[in-house]
């Protein structure tokens, strides 16, 4: 593949990133980009992933609607490589079976699964913003006659990976706000690039209401909101811009609030979307907390398990000494009813985030949009 197409498919996928778009449509137009790019045999698999875990809230593949209940269980049961989370959370974010395995696939039981869909090569990369953040993944598979995933294959897939994650990211919460979940789910307003409000979704007002200088009943918009929107429509303008507009304001409650700016500019008009929504880190906090009653200290060294960190990794994380995290853990197993860190992240995949992926996978047969994080539904809570 010649440089300059790769050139056009990463300005296409670019593009897309700053388009105010659903997830699976995301998804399906950066496919048509990515094929173009480095050839692969089947569909791209995609996947989001719970920044605060690491863990799969959707999965998105033309050619397997439905992620196989094996695979699941392989990926946080088994002792495997190339674990999404794993490349996730390595230095370069980026892996193949090939690699991983020294040459030898077939030692993988997960080169075993891929075979019996025809897929002989596994490149797995992450979808990481510039800042760090891991919103998704990548999964393109080529089949026994086709040469090995190079060099350049993974540059480039580098190279669009922080495109990739700004574009889930805005996908879901697109997805959030347009169809809201719970109490605290984002809102939506849209501007004309005069400033005048053109449409929202149920849950802006309150969060407008929450934010200074600003007076929604007369019509005045807080100036943090204008101040995003003006710098989303600026970005749209700059090829070489992969951060989404983003700020962080403390309300009038005391509370934090972050906005996201997304341009949407086509040949005839300039308009913006804001998005809305409260501060929440780690979203899986409270669930374990209203599931198990884990401490703060044993959330956040749940958390960091779930992202496949050793316990001197923990330590260093948490400033105590490994003996400390040890004792966290055994209190951790003990109130969630498992023996060892493997069947602590299956429990909490299992119970949280499958039921997220089941639902997402449904909502794209039904064409809705696609929702990120655990699922926050009491009937999780006795799994």
């Amino acid at each position: 593949m010649n440089g300059s197409a790769k050139r056009r498919a990463k300005d296409r996928i670019a593009h897309l990133a700053r388009q105010h778009v659903d997830l699976a449509t995301f998804w399906r137009q950066s496919s048509a980009a990515v094929s173009s790019a480095v050839p692969h045999y089947m569909a791209p698999c995609w996947y989001t992933l719970d920044p605060a875990s690491l863990l799969v809230t959707s999965h998105f593949s033309e050619d397997v609607p439905e992620m196989p209940s094996e695979w699941l269980a392989q990926e946080y049961y088994e002792d495997d490589v190339n674990k999404l989370a794993d490349v996730a959370r390595s230095e370069r974010g980026i892996s193949t079976l090939h690699d991983a395995t020294g040459g030898h696939p077939s030692r993988s039981p997960r080169w075993q699964q891929n075979m019996a869909y025809g897929g002989d090569q596994e490149m797995v990369a992450a979808l990481r913003t510039l800042k760090g953040q891991v919103w998704g993944a990548l999964g393109l598979y080529r089949g026994v006659d086709q040469p090995l995933f190079d060099a350049d294959d993974k540059d480039f897939i580098l190279a669009i990976a922080p495109h990739l994650a700004e574009g889930a990211r805005r996908a879901l919460l697109v997805g959030e706000a347009t169809d809201p979940e719970g109490a605290y789910a984002p809102g939506l307003v849209v501007l004309t690039d005069r400033w005048e409000v053109e449409s929202t979704t149920a849950r802006v007002e309150q969060w407008l209401r929450e934010l200074p200088d600003g007076d929604w009943d007369a019509g005045r918009l807080p100036s943090s909101v204008l101040s995003v929107a003006g710098q989303a429509l600026r970005s749209a303008t700059d090829p070489t811009c992969t951060e989404a507009a983003v700020s962080r304001v403390l309300a009038r409650s005391g509370t934090w609030v972050v906005l996201h700016g997304a341009a949407l500019v086509s040949e005839r008009t300039r308009r913006v979307a804001v998005i809305v929504e409260p501060a929440h880190p780690a979203r899986i906090s409270p669930l374990l907390m209203s599931a198990y009653g884990l401490t703060e200290r044993e959330q956040d060294v749940t958390r960091l398990v779930l992202q496949g960190e050793p316990t001197t990794e923990i330590a260093s994380h948490l400033s105590v000494s490994p003996a400390t995290v040890q004792q966290h853990l055994k209190s951790v197993f003990d109130k969630t009813g498992v023996r060892s860190r493997r069947d602590l992240v299956g429990k909490v995949f299992f119970s949280y985030y499958e039921p997220r992926v089941r639902d997402n996978e449904h909502r794209v047969v039904v064409d809705k949009a696609l929702r990120g994080g655990p699922l926050e539904s009491s009937n999780t809570l006795s799994r």
